[in-house]
C-alpha cells in the first residue's frame, strides 16, 4: 500500500502539548491548509484520509489529507483504497477525460463510465469503463480491453482479494459478462447487482435475462430459468460454498439456496423494503435466514424453517457471531419488539434503527427502545436509565463492555453524554452519532464531542485538544492502543494521535455481563 507522494512530502510534525497528569500523549501533525471554499468531501469509515473538492482561478482541483492536487475543468467519482493510502478520480481538460490515480494521470478519453473508477480492496489494482468515440471498453491497470458499445453500469467489479475482475458488456443487443478478459455466453441482458465474487474470490455468479425469462448463471453453469430474480438478493456465504438468492415464477417467490428452491411466499424481504433486503448467511455459512410475506403478515424463515407470524418485519435478521442466534425486529399492532431465535421480547413504541447488536459470542443482545417519549437500551431483555434520545449500543471485541452516546433535555440545547460500563461521562453540547468505539482489546474507549462551537476527542475520558471540526469516522485506534483522527483548526488539517504514556492497570471487566 502506497501514500500519494506529495502527501508524504508535505507532512511536517508539530508536539501538541500533553494533558497533564493524563494517561495519553496527544501528537499533532500538520497536513495542510483547509480550503476556504468546498464543493464535496469523501472520507475513508476510519476518518484517517480526506479529500475535499474545491475550485481556484476557476479550475478545480482535489485536496488529499491537506494538499492539493493538479487543477482541472471538471471532476468526478472520486473514491479511496480500503485503508486510504491510494485515491482515484476521473478529470476533464478540454474535451477529454483521464483517470488520476495517486495524482498520476492516465489516457485520454472521450468519457468516463459513471460510478468507476474503481480500486481493490487492497489498493494495488484500478479498473474503470471509458469511452472513445462511441465505443466502451475497461482499463485495467492502465491496460485498455476490446471494445464494446457499452458496458454494465456498476461494473467492473473486483474479487476481495483483488485477483479477479469481471463486467458486463454489450455487443448490439447482447450482452455478456467478461471474466478476468474471457467473454462468457450472450443473453438478452445482465441483472443490475451482478456479476458477484464469493468472498474467496474462487466463485463468482450473476443474473441473465434470455427472452422474458431469467436465470442465473454459476461459476459459468445457467441454471434454471425463472420469471423474475429479486435484485440485491444473491448473496454467498462467507466461505464461498453456499449461495442463494430470491426467485419468483408465476405469482410466488422461493428463496433458492445451494439451488434448491424453498418454500413459497407471497413476497421477500421486509415491509417496505422488498427488493433491497437479501437472505443472510451465519458467519460460518451454516445457517441462512430471511423475511418473507405469508398473506398480510410477515415471517422470518431460518434454516427453512418459519418463525412466528407478526404485522411487519423492520429490521435484522442478523446472525450473532457464533451463528448460534438470530434476531430481529418485528411489528405487532402499534408496538414492535425485538425478536431473538424467534422469542419475542418486550414491546415498544419503536427499536432504534440499526441497533440491535450481538456480543460476539452470540450470549448478549443490545437494542435502542423508545416508550412513549424516552428511550433506554435493552440488554438481554432488560431495559436501561430512560433517557430523552440514544444511540447504538457498541460492544467491546470481547462483549464484556457495552458504551452508548446519551441525550437529556432538547436536541439542540440539551446535554450528551457517553455511558460506559453503567456510568455516564461528561457532559457535553453533543456527540458525534457514529461513536463511541472501543480499542480492539476493549481496554479503551474514545468518541468525538461538541464544546461550544469547538470539537474535541475524549478518550478513556480525558478530553483531547479543541478543533474548529473533527473529520466523520475519527477516532478509531491502533492495535497499540493509539486513538487517531484528523481534525481541523485555523484553516489546517492535522493528523492527531492520543500515544498512551504508560503500562495501566487492565479495566475491571463488569461481573455477570455488560452494564448498561
Amino acid at each position: 500500500m502506497r501514500r500519494t507522494a506529495c502527501v508524504l512530502m508535505a507532512l511536517a510534525a508539530l508536539a501538541a502539548p500533553g494533558l497533564a497528569d493524563g494517561n495519553y500523549r496527544v501528537e499533532e501533525t500538520r497536513l495542510g491548509e483547509w480550503p476556504a471554499v468546498i464543493h464535496d468531501t469523501f472520507s475513508t469509515p476510519d476518518g484517517r484520509h480526506f479529500a475535499s473538492l474545491t475550485v481556484r482561478n476557476d479550475k478545480w482541483l482535489v485536496v488529499v489529507d491537506g494538499v492539493p492536487l493538479p487543477e482541472c475543468d471538471c471532476l468526478a467519482g472520486l473514491v479511496f483504497s480500503a485503508h486510504g493510502q491510494r485515491v482515484a478520480y476521473g478529470v476533464k481538460q478540454g474535451d477529454k477525460w483521464r483517470v488520476v490515480v495517486d495524482g498520476v494521470p492516465g489516457p485520454e478519453y472521450d468519457g468516463i463510465l459513471e460510478l468507476t473508477p474503481i480500486l481493490s480492496a487492497d489498493g494495488q489494482r484500478v479498473a474503470y469503463g471509458a469511452r472513445t468515440g462511441d465505443k466502451w471498453r475497461v482499463v485495467l491497470d492502465g491496460v485498455p480491453g476490446p471494445e464494446y458499445d457499452g458496458i454494465l453500469e456498476g461494473t467492473p467489479v473486483f474479487s476481495a482479494d483483488g485477483q479477479r475482475v469481471a463486467y458486463g458488456a454489450q455487443q448490439g443487443d447482447r450482452w455478456r459478462v467478461v471474466v478476468d478478459g474471457v467473454p462468457g455466453p450472450e443473453y438478452d441482458g445482465i441483472l443490475g447487482g451482478t456479476p458477484v465474487f464469493s468472498a474467496d474470490g474462487k466463485r463468482m455468479a450473476y443474473a441473465a435475462k434470455q427472452g422474458d425469462k431469467l436465470l442465473l448463471v454459476v461459476d459459468a453453469a445457467p441454471g434454471p430459468e425463472c420469471d423474475e430474480i429479486m435484485e440485491g438478493t444473491l448473496v454467498f456465504s462467507g466461505d464461498g460454498r453456499r449461495l442463494a438468492y430470491g426467485a419468483r415464477t408465476g405469482a410466488k417467490w422461493r428463496m433458492v439456496v445451494d439451488g434448491a428452491p424453498g418454500p413459497e411466499h407471497d413476497g421477500l424481504g421486509f415491509e417496505g423494503n422488498l427488493i433491497k433486503h437479501g437472505p443472510v448467511f451465519s458467519a460460518d455459512g451454516r445457517r441462512v435466514a430471511y423475511g418473507a410475506m405469508e398473506g398480510d403478515g410477515w415471517v422470518v424463515v431460518v434454516d427453512g424453517l418459519a418463525g412466528p407470524q407478526y404485522d411487519c418485519l423492520q429490521l435484522g435478521p442478523v446472525f450473532s457471531g457464533d451463528g448460534r442466534r438470530v434476531a430481529y425486529v418485528a411489528g405487532k399492532g402499534d408496538k414492535t419488539l425485538v425478536a431473538v431465535d424467534a422469542v419475542a421480547g418486550p414491546e415498544y413504541d419503536s427499536i432504534a434503527a440499526n441497533s440491535s447488536v450481538f456480543t460476539a459470542d452470540g450470549q448478549h443482545v443490545a437494542y435502542g427502545a423508545r416508550t412513549g417519549d424516552t428511550w433506554r437500551i435493552v440488554v438481554d431483555g432488560a431495559g436501561g436509565p430512560e433517557y430523552d434520545e440514544v444511540g447504538e449500543p457498541v460492544f467491546s471485541a470481547q462483549g464484556q463492555r457495552l458504551a452508548y452516546w446519551v441525550r437529556v433535555g432538547p436536541w439542540k440545547g440539551g446535554k450528551w453524554r457517553v455511558v460506559v460500563d453503567g456510568e455516564a461521562g461528561p457532559e457535553y453540547e453533543y456527540i458525534e452519532e457514529e461513536h463511541p468505539v472501543f480499542s480492539p482489546d476493549g481496554q479503551r474507549v474514545a468518541y468525538a464531542a461538541g464544546k461550544g462551537d469547538k470539537m474535541l476527542v475524549v478518550v478513556d475520558g480525558e478530553p483531547g485538544p479543541e478543533y474548529d471540526g473533527i473529520i466523520p469516522g475519527g477516532p478509531s485506534f491502533n492495535v497499540d492502543g493509539t486513538a487517531e483522527y484528523l481534525a481541523v483548526r485555523a484553516n489546517s488539517l492535522y493528523r492527531t494521535k492520543h500515544i498512551p504514556i504508560a503500562r495501566r492497570r487492565p479495566v475491571d471487566l463488569p461481573a455477570g455481563g455488560p452494564a448498561v
